[in-house]
């Protein structure tokens, strides 16, 4: 997994770590959906766009970028994207971007053609080295900690966050979601592990066996399989969501194939007829 695509990832679950790390609060993601934009008409995508949802009180879209690699020209391509955005999009309200390094020095040397824009209080610059030596409750900058420590320090980084994770007050979903990025960032940190050597030194087959997570993993299975039956059926009545809600996680996973034969909502009532618990 590319460095880019693990960041995407984390922030696709978790939105608001991208404004902790600006030193606002994470609620503000509330209003925002994290996204990849494709600009159709020059055959490129923005991976990174929170855009605000539409009864937002903050209609601000933000554009974020993970640069960490060195890239020359990394302001150039950047600023044609977001002003590529802007034309294409002359409704927009409001804009501002971030761009995340690991280090300083990867940032390219000479961005004077850009000093306008990078002055302005629309660009933050965040470096992750910085957040190194900082202490630290949060979740979310816990993650960056462990995606930028030592090799010899990742898995007992990762193992302090996973207790950490267990004793903040978090809804299922979010901790058995940091409990994946956890697992994620260290499969991305030790390529030569397979996933299973990284599962027994983290000790997650015995997380996994927590009621939260069973929790948290059966809630997601019902949202994902709620939303597969709007697109293929339509809307799903009261009474047909409160049986899907009373399924097991393997009935989720056989309704899950199913649905994928149903063209009406009389093909969901006969599944639930013949498959649910009495």
């Amino acid at each position: 997994m590319k460095t880019d695509s693990l960041f995407y990832r984390i922030f696709q679950t978790d939105p608001g770590i991208l404004f902790e790390l600006l030193g606002q609060p994470p609620d503000l993601a509330q209003g925002y959906e994290f996204k990849s934009v494709e600009i159709k008409q020059v055959a490129f995508r923005i991976d990174g766009v929170f855009l605000p949802t539409q009864d937002s009180p903050d209609q601000t879209v933000w554009f974020t970028e993970v640069q960490f690699q060195r890239d020359p020209v990394f302001y150039q391509r950047f600023f044609a994207e977001i002003y590529m955005y802007l034309d294409l999009h002359p409704d927009t309200v409001d804009w501002q971007a971030v761009v995340i390094y690991p280090h300083r020095r990867i940032e390219p040397v000479n961005p004077h053609l850009y000093r306008a824009n990078l002055n302005s209080d629309q660009i933050h610059r965040i470096y992750l080295e910085d957040l190194a030596a900082i202490p630290t409750d949060s979740l979310g900058v816990g993650l960056m900690q462990l995606i930028m420590a030592d090799s010899v320090d990742t898995m007992t980084q990762a193992q302090a966050l996973l207790s950490r994770t267990r004793t903040q007050d978090q809804t299922d979903s979010k901790i058995a979601a940091i409990i994946e990025l956890v697992e994620t960032i260290a499969v991305y940190k030790f390529p030569q592990l397979s996933r299973e050597e990284i599962e027994r030194m983290l000790g997650l087959s015995e997380l996994r066996e927590t009621k939260v997570y069973q929790e948290a993993k059966l809630e997601e299975a019902q949202s994902l399989i709620l939303r597969l039956l709007i697109r293929r059926i339509g809307d799903i009545s009261p009474d047909l969501q409160s049986q899907i809600q009373s399924l097991s996680l393997d009935q989720l996973e056989a309704l899950g194939e199913a649905l994928l034969d149903f063209s009406e909502p009389a093909d969901l009532v006969k599944w639930l007829q013949e498959n649910r618990a009495e």
